[in-house]
């Protein structure tokens, strides 16, 4: 999208803050599993879960999902100029970038893959659908599609923020899914703890989302 007044193109946003942020946190995430396992504690049981158990899924698809989060929100930050709408962006693409980091540090760390055989889904007692199937090339539910993706890259100013906010509500609908059966079906207690942070942290962003979209005359989909 084009400087309305110098007519120049709006450079990205620097990613050289979130890639630090990244590694700091998997740093540290390493460390304290490091310590909780050599603490005695109940982690220490499950400090090396199965490739099919719920640690390992959930750490596996929850990183390809928050990915997409972090590339919606950097194309809506180059498709509008509404401070409101590039800082909310901006936190999801941080948020969602550092607990990207820390998954796929926890999966370094069991000497697991980060892609699993048997799809996406898979280790979701009851497939977490939310009563659709992912369509489109989308990967898993609450995903935006390829046409959905192509059509935010086209869209600007209040289309673009309409249309953005109420894909990452979709997004974070499936997130919040995906999260909620980590809680319930996960063993390592570190990353359940992160699994609940998910839940209220988007919980909370989704009812931002509902208000910006009521703002703009609009409403989830």
């Amino acid at each position: 999208m084009a400087d309305t007044e110098t007519g120049a193109a709006r450079p990205r946003p620097a990613t050289l803050p979130l890639l630090i942020a990244a590694v700091v946190v998997v740093v540290l995430a390493l460390v304290v599993w490091a310590l909780t396992a050599d603490s005695g504690s109940d982690d220490s049981t499950v400090s090396t879960p199965a490739a099919e158990s719920a640690d390992a899924g959930f750490a596996r698809d929850m990183a390809v999902h928050h990915q997409q989060a972090v590339e919606m929100s950097y194309i809506v930050r180059d498709q509008t100029d509404n401070e409101d709408v590039r800082r909310l962006a901006y936190d999801v693409a941080q948020t969602q970038a550092n607990q990207r980091g820390m998954l796929q540090g926890w999966l370094d760390l069991w000497g697991l893959p980060k892609t699993s055989p048997d799809g996406y889904m898979a280790w979701m007692e009851g497939g977490g659908h939310m009563g659709h199937e992912p369509r489109d090339g989308s990967l898993m539910p609450g995903m935006a599609s390829n046409t959905e993706l192509d059509k935010l890259r086209e869209l600007e100013g209040r289309q673009a923020e309409v249309f953005y906010l109420q894909l990452m509500y979709d997004h974070h609908m499936g997130g919040v899914d995906m999260a909620q059966a980590c809680v319930r079906q996960c063993g390592v207690e570190t990353e359940k703890q992160l699994a609940q942070g998910m839940v209220q942290g988007q919980q909370s962003e989704m009812e931002l989302m509902t208000d910006m979209l009521k703002e703009r005359g609009s409403a989830p989909r």
